[in-house]
């Protein structure tokens, strides 16, 4: 086994096929393709399904694809270390968040301090936020639902509850508080499943045996803030996402308190990367001050 040949399949792997492999190398494809036979042939393993234009990872590959994401993550992370005075003064930091109003003002101030880092930010609830760092898609996470396990390092960002709101317009805006049951008798707009807004909100309306039934079911805060705006129904979301918005009037849920935790995550074993730990240093100086910041973080 080669190092080139564990990069022509990792490269492989992570591209969806042998040319745009053989494009990330600067290689041609059958020299791509050689790699990955010798590879296989020496060890007498299948790593790819190949059905016409069409390539896929067998299990086998699957097993060693995960292996080779931290090969070459630990690679670039020595790549780092041994171009030190160069680390911050260029790359990409990649961020998944299931709410980007939570990173307004960190970003702000890491631009101001790193300001030739490119910084790329996805939206997605916290199966995607999860897989995409498991996955090495993403550097860092922010979610509404800290994750229990050893893999992360976390850092809470605020705790707020969960709130129900109207259009300005709404025959609901004059109402200040309302109870689940009355809630359920009006149109609601709810998130995809696998959002913990939803979860919580679910799970808390059935202690108080009212079933939460969608009459919009929306993927992302964003699309339900826009059904919502346009006099759809009744939205939820955290009284930090809420934010100020003059066309929309919040009202509380009388009910024990739902509060979500909203906090910066990333693979502990990615930790020791510069762009994750200059990030986290200014997430925690914005912790500190708001609350104290209780927070297990990549050592500086």
């Amino acid at each position: 086994m080669r190092y080139v040949q564990l990069r022509a399949f990792h490269y492989v792997a992570i591209s969806g096929g042998f040319s745009r492999a053989a494009e990330a190398l600067f290689l041609t494809q059958p020299a791509i393709s050689d790699q990955v036979r010798k590879l296989e042939e020496e060890y007498d393993v299948l790593l790819f399904n190949r059905h016409k234009k069409q390539v896929t990872l067998t299990s086998f590959g699957q097993q060693l694809l995960e292996i080779t994401h931290r090969m070459f993550d630990t690679e670039q992370r020595a790549l780092e270390l041994l171009s030190e005075s160069r680390a911050l003064r260029s790359g990409t930091l990649r961020i998944v968040a299931d709410a980007a109003h939570h990173l307004l003002h960190i970003l702000g101030r890491f631009r101001e301090r790193y300001p030739d880092i490119q910084i790329s930010v996805r939206s997605g609830n916290t199966e995607t936020v999860i897989g995409s760092l498991f996955s090495y898609d993403a550097d860092i996470g922010v979610l509404g639902e800290v994750p229990q396990g050893r893999e992360f390092d976390m850092l809470k960002l605020n705790s707020t509850p969960i709130i129900a709101f109207v259009a300005s317009g709404h025959p609901l805006a004059s109402r200040q508080k309302m109870s689940f049951a009355e809630l359920a008798e009006h149109p609601l707009i709810m998130r995809e499943r696998g959002s913990k807004t939803r979860q919580k909100l679910e799970a808390m309306a059935a202690t108080q045996d009212v079933v939460l039934r969608p009459a919009i079911e929306a993927e992302g805060r964003e699309a339900v803030r826009e059904i919502v705006s346009s006099g759809g129904g009744v939205g939820f979301v955290s009284s930090a996402e809420f934010g100020k918005d003059h066309g929309l009037v919040p009202i509380a849920i009388d009910a024990p308190e739902m509060l979500m935790d909203e906090a910066l995550i990333c693979l502990r074993e990615r930790s020791g990367g510069k762009l994750v730990r200059a990030f986290w240093s200014v997430a925690s100086e914005f912790a500190s001050a708001e609350q104290g910041g209780s927070a297990t973080k990549p050592s500086l």
